[in-house]
């Protein structure tokens, strides 16, 4: 409680009602630090020893190797356009027969998963493993079409 002192007399000394808010305003900060620093370190974790990468991430290559399977069934290398049974021919030469360069498939969304499967097959045939399969994003797809992925997804 407190007094109020204005005014003339001493012993006309009447009692004050107000509370005096600071007070409980700097407990309700220190609180609500207190809450701040607690709320992370109360969460509960499953203890892993994670291996250290000491890799570099790899680099993008300047100029992939696009396959593209249209939606006719006609292969194009790049720009240049190709059959299947010239597809290795083709590969050779935008790779100069490097087997360990990794080639990008797009295909359209209309080609069969067994043509796609085929054009799969003659590369690994010739030994060409490293194979990424090329899609659209869904928030880069323009409207109104559907999207075929997300980028590079298999190998």
């Amino acid at each position: 409680m407190g007094a109020r002192l204005s005014g003339g007399d001493d012993d006309d000394m009447a009692e004050n009602a107000d509370i005096n808010i600071t007070p409980f305003i700097d407990v309700m900060l220190v609180l609500l630090i207190i809450f701040m620093v607690a709320a992370p370190l109360s969460t509960v974790d499953i203890p892993v020893e994670l291996p250290v990468a000491v890799a570099e991430a790899p680099q993008r290559p300047s100029e992939p190797v696009f396959i593209t399977l249209k939606e006719d069934l006609s292969l194009a290398v790049g720009e240049v356009e190709t059959t299947l049974d010239a597809l290795v021919m083709e590969i050779g030469i935008a790779t100069m027969l490097n087997r360990d360069e990794r080639l990008y498939i797009r295909a359209d969304k209309a080609v069969p998963y067994g043509e796609l499967i085929r054009v799969m097959n003659v590369l690994r045939a010739d030994g060409y493993l490293k194979v990424g399969l090329v899609g659209l994003d869904e928030a880069a797809a323009p409207e109104g079409t559907e999207a075929g992925g997300a980028g590079e997804a298999a190998e």
